[in-house]
């Protein structure tokens, strides 16, 4: 009767694993049944969950039956670490340990999911309003992303799926990431970025892994906005790598455009580059980067939204903004932010120096303009043999149009 009662309560305790009182009452009846091994098993599993149980503790002692431990015991107040610590030495063969001690020069598990990934899952509230001219750029984007996503039944209408790849192009400073945020917040998407530094790691296979899973986040987050920075050197072209894990992962990200191991649909892939020129062919291939977008230099609309945006928050008296923009005609927008920080400088060293407090003027800007200089100077050079010298198939048409505006071709 007593091994019939035992066998029913072992089946119990297995399908309630958490039940501490069955559990001890389980380890009761075995004591009774001079089965003091598996009593012992019994209770200290209880143990683990419950470090403080009084009932769990005496069985415990009774179990072990070791009287001198006891008495030691019985001067001090005694304590879950006190108790389990040496249950766990004596009896570390019938009962795993509650936590594992690891060697010191063991490597520690990697983290699965999201929870310590290098990339952030972000939500932005930018909108395209918020962004500066660029008129034929949110155009594009307009017929490209935003304007499918608005009207879903036009969408199945046509065929058109919430997949596909956008290449944004042009100098530094001028926006690119900006935009590709506005994109996000028009659509209410999630947005990711990617720079090549979270992505690449000393160890074979690791960079492709850090790729695909933060594709694989995207796809969880959809509709959302990939956004690959500098793309130019995550897909550079593989006919001049010279290294064999920038070939295959280049491969991976081909893999990863195309869906192999994943739906693409409601993921917005958006790269930028300063050197369309020098990306793999294949990435912008049809269903990859198959959409190309030239993001000029501020024009005289963008730089007035751009100085006034920079100001907005800034004691600002007698500023002539329409000669700051007519000086400012080669600046890329980082170029302004620069400018603005510069005038302000020149204000504050004045009032650090005189001990009162002034506005900053506009003879602080007239000095800032002295001293910075466009810095898009070289890439124009750089855009201009190639507008001249490889545009066969058309694909700076774009930045050719531009370059012939400013009388450079």
């Amino acid at each position: 009767m007593s091994d019939a009662l035992i066998a029913s309560l072992t089946a119990a305790v297995t399908a309630r694993p958490d039940d501490v009182p069955l559990r001890l009452h389980l380890a009761g009846l075995l004591l009774d049944a001079g089965r003091q091994g598996e009593a012992v098993g019994q209770v200290a599993q209880a143990l683990q969950q419950d470090p403080a149980n009084a009932d769990a503790q005496a069985l415990m002692r009774r179990a072990l039956g070791n009287s001198e431990m006891t008495a030691e015991k019985s001067s001090e107040k005694p304590t879950s670490d006190n108790d389990l610590s040496a249950y766990e030495k004596e009896f570390d063969d019938v009962v795993p340990p509650r936590f594992a001690r690891a060697a010191a020069d063991d490597e520690p598990e990697p983290v699965a999911g999201l929870a310590d990934r290098m990339f952030d899952v972000e939500r932005t509230t930018i909108r395209l309003a918020d962004v500066g001219g660029m008129p034929e750029v949110k155009r594009r984007l307009e017929l490209a992303f935003l304007g499918p996503l608005r009207n879903p039944q036009l969408r199945k209408l046509y065929g058109k799926n919430l997949r596909g790849g956008l290449l944004l192009y042009g100098a530094p400073g001028c926006g690119k990431t900006f935009l590709a945020r506005a994109v996000a917040g028009e659509m209410g998407a999630a947005f990711i970025s990617l720079a090549i530094v979270d992505v690449l790691e000393m160890w074979i296979g690791n960079s492709e892994r850090n790729l695909h899973q933060l594709f694989e986040a995207a796809r969880r987050s959809a509709p959302c906005v990939l956004f690959l920075d500098e793309i130019d050197a995550l897909g550079h072209k593989r006919s001049n790598l010279q290294s064999s894990v920038m070939r295959t992962l280049g491969n991976q990200l081909l893999a990863e455009l195309d869906g192999m191991d994943g739906d693409n649909d409601g993921v917005f892939v958006l790269a930028a580059t300063n050197a369309p020129w020098d990306v793999d062919a294949a990435l912008r291939r049809p269903g990859r980067l198959d959409r190309t977008v030239f993001v000029a230099p501020p024009d005289a609309e963008a730089r007035t939204a751009i100085l006034e945006y920079h100001l907005r928050d800034r004691p600002i008296a007698n500023i002539k903004l329409d000669a700051l923009v007519r000086a400012s005609a080669d600046f890329s927008g980082a170029d302004l932010a620069h400018l603005c920080d510069s005038a302000a400088e020149f204000a504050l060293a004045d009032s650090m120096a005189g001990g009162e407090i002034r506005m900053i003027e506009q003879r602080d800007f007239e000095r800032a303009l002295r001293e910075i200089k466009p810095s898009i100077g070289g890439w124009l050079a750089t855009a201009r043999n190639v507008a001249m010298y490889a545009n066969d198939t058309g694909a700076y048409d774009e930045l050719a149009a531009y370059l012939k505006q400013r009388r450079m071709l």
